[in-house]
């Protein structure tokens, strides 16, 4: 038996590759399918099955095309209705993969077909279990995501997902392997655990899910303090279920190669310019207008967090030899209207002599030796405020500044942080393509500042 746990930082997701005897499922496979291909190539094994744990909102899944490449069937738990063939497995039901059984535990309440796959050893003897959105370390999936038809609430979900954790895993023996769909950093729950798998054992121990709550007590918890989904979930999900487009197609129709005039026009014709590059760099020199997402950050939740319309034409600004990985980043959450990319990337546009724009920017010590004119804008999220901010700070947090942005007048100065220098330059960015035109960035965000002794304020304001 073989087990390869394939972790994505980008999007805080954990894919599986499981085999014996020649035979791999996979479970939960992102967008791209080269490494689940190539990994069963080079271990001379064949995919016999992709296991869904359930409709994924933070990201496309790649179980369509890698069914397409392999002849694999696509299998979910009970309830799961989609527009594609798939085997809709009863709870309960065992799958044999060469020597090893894979059992369903359909386990509703993050969504109402979520299921957790639990594999036995060649000796019958459980293993490991695949939690999928259920159970995290340190954490469960959040209960808002898809309450059934429209018909139960976050509390409703969350009741089941108690009955859920208490009657399908709990009993289970404590020395199973739990590895789950997501780790810290993802959107799907609350309080995630940089661990990316743990044991049952320690998770009855240590997870504030599985102690001894009450229904009640535990839908309180799981319901308070949960922050709307970033709004490309719903999409996200939505494409899971019905389908969608082949990530070849997206390949073959996005990675064009735009001259600096072709990308020029496009920009007039209202397609958004996307910079890909860090944020230094952006800071230095960029296509007025252009919005700013690095590849180096957590890029393709940003980009699903930020760019509203998922049919958005968008041109990618990369260094040269990273546009390939920008378009499968933004396929991986949804978005496929990628109309080609700058050739020869902002190079490019520097020697054609276009329009530069940079950003106005002041270190921490300049900060804290001459402090700029200006409004505060702090856009980071409303925990990390609450915890330490400048004392007059107008909190705009990044996740929602679409929502919020009528609160910020276009005509006033603003400086702008984040922690560490990245989301301020993506805020930056979008401020400045609507108009704003009085923006300056610290560099290095709060840390800096923190750092160069920047006086603040610890606690929330009462």
């Amino acid at each position: 038996m073989y087990i390869e746990q394939l972790y994505t930082g980008c999007l805080a997701e954990a894919a599986y590759y499981i085999e014996s005897n020649g035979e791999a499922a996979i479970i939960d496979p992102l967008r791209e399918t080269d490494p689940y291909l190539h990994l069963a190539a080079e271990r001379g094994a064949t995919i016999k099955y992709i296991f869904e744990t359930h409709f994924h909102a933070d990201f496309v899944s790649g179980h369509l095309d890698l069914s397409e490449k392999t002849g694999a069937p696509i299998v979910f738990g009970p309830t799961a209705q989609t527009g594609y063939d798939i085997i809709g497995a009863e709870d309960g039901q065992v799958f044999e993969l060469g020597d090893i059984t894979i059992q369903v535990l359909h386990t509703p309440g993050h969504t109402p077909e979520s299921s957790c796959y639990l594999l036995f050893d060649e000796e019958g003897k459980p293993h490991s279990i695949y939690t999928g959105d259920t159970l995290f370390i340190g954490d469960v999936g959040r209960p808002d995501l898809a309450q059934k038809g429209g018909e139960m609430t976050a509390e409703d979900m969350a009741a089941t997902l108690y009955d859920s954790l208490r009657n399908e895993i709990m009993p289970l023996p404590d020395h199973l392997i739990v590895y789950p769909a997501h780790g810290a950093g993802s959107a799907c729950g609350k309080n995630m655990s940089s661990e990316t798998f743990s044991t049952l054992g320690e998770q009855k121990q240590t997870n504030y899910a599985l102690q001894d709550l009450t229904k009640e007590e535990f839908v309180k918890e799981l319901t308070t303090g949960i922050l709307p989904p970033p709004q490309y979930f719903a999409k996200a999900a939505g494409q899971n279920k019905k389908g969608y487009k082949s990530i070849d197609d997206v390949y073959e129709e996005s990675l064009r190669a735009m001259n600096v005039t072709e990308v020029e026009e496009a920009q007039q014709q209202g397609v958004l310019i996307l910079d890909t590059r860090r944020e230094g760099e952006f800071s230095h020199g960029h296509i007025p207008n252009a919005w700013y997402i690095g590849l180096h950050g957590q890029f393709a939740p940003w980009a699903g967090a930020l760019i509203e319309d998922m049919h958005q034409p968008i041109v990618v600004v990369a260094h040269p030899g990273m546009e390939k990985e920008a378009i499968m980043r933004l396929a991986r959450v949804g978005y496929v209207n990628v109309i080609g990319y700058l050739k020869g990337g902002f190079d490019a546009w520097v020697h054609a002599e276009k329009a530069v724009k940079q950003i106005p920017s002041v270190t921490p010590d300049q900060f804290k030796a001459h402090r700029p004119d200006g409004v505060i804008l702090d856009v980071r999220k409303q925990s990390e405020y609450d915890m330490c901010h400048l004392e007059d700070a107008q909190l705009l947090t990044l996740d929602y500044i679409h929502d919020h942005i009528s609160e910020v007048d276009p005509e006033t100065p603003y400086v702008l942080h984040c922690k560490g220098g990245y989301r301020s330059v993506i805020a930056w960015s979008i401020l400045a393509s609507k108009g704003f035109k009085h923006l300056i960035d610290i560099q290095k965000g709060f840390d800096g500042l923190k750092a160069a002794g920047v006086p603040y304020v610890e606690g929330a304001v009462a």
